[in-house]
């Protein structure tokens, strides 16, 4: 992060997966961690609440420098989500931003909500890290160790969860192609 303050580090994307353990960003609730033994919880620094990850979940970390592309955390934020639901549709699935919640959901048959996505952003000296997490296949009965993101009265969902049998390979090619032109300095 500094060489790229510095004006001579190189901005990364790192695609990634973790075993399975919880991040709180910091605005996370201890009552919000349902089940506090049940998985490995780190204190990420970033905002927003308690975070699942684990196998079968695409993390996208970016690393970026937002003095030469744009000071404006909202844009930002917004451009994220842009990621996710451009990557979303790919597949075939209409991922959307929800007024007043973090994350991007979709709509199950029988018009429930459910969360597919989830936004966690730090940034220092304008320069933004940490990213977006996309469902593909996780197991989301580990979501029930933690209120996720604080959201309570809604569920979390998958690409599997919706019938579609992507391979992370598979999300890897949507996120590179659906990532051009979003953030673009």
């Amino acid at each position: 992060m500094a060489a790229i303050v510095a004006g001579h580090g190189q901005e990364l994307v790192w695609l990634l997966e973790h075993p399975p353990l919880v991040t709180a960003g910091t605005s996370a609730v201890d009552t919000e961690l349902l089940e506090p033994t049940r998985f490995p919880v780190h204190r990420a620094g970033r905002g927003g609440k308690f975070t699942y990850h684990g196998p079968g979940q695409r993390i996208a970390y970016a690393v970026l420098d937002l003095e030469r592309r744009r000071r404006d955390l909202r844009w930002y934020v917004h451009n994220l989500e842009e990621w996710a639901i451009r990557t979303l549709a790919a597949f075939g699935v209409q991922g959307e931003r929800r007024e007043g919640r973090i994350g991007i959901w979709v709509t199950m048959p029988g018009g429930r909500e459910c969360k597919i996505g989830a936004i966690g952003v730090r940034v220092r000296r304008w320069v933004a890290y940490h990213g977006i997490a996309l469902n593909v296949a996780p197991n989301l009965e580990h979501f029930s160790a933690i209120v996720p993101c604080g959201i309570s009265e809604h569920g979390v969902t998958s690409l599997a969860d919706l019938g579609i049998q992507a391979t992370m390979a598979d999300v890897d090619r949507a996120l590179r192609c659906s990532f051009p032109g979003l953030l673009a300095p």
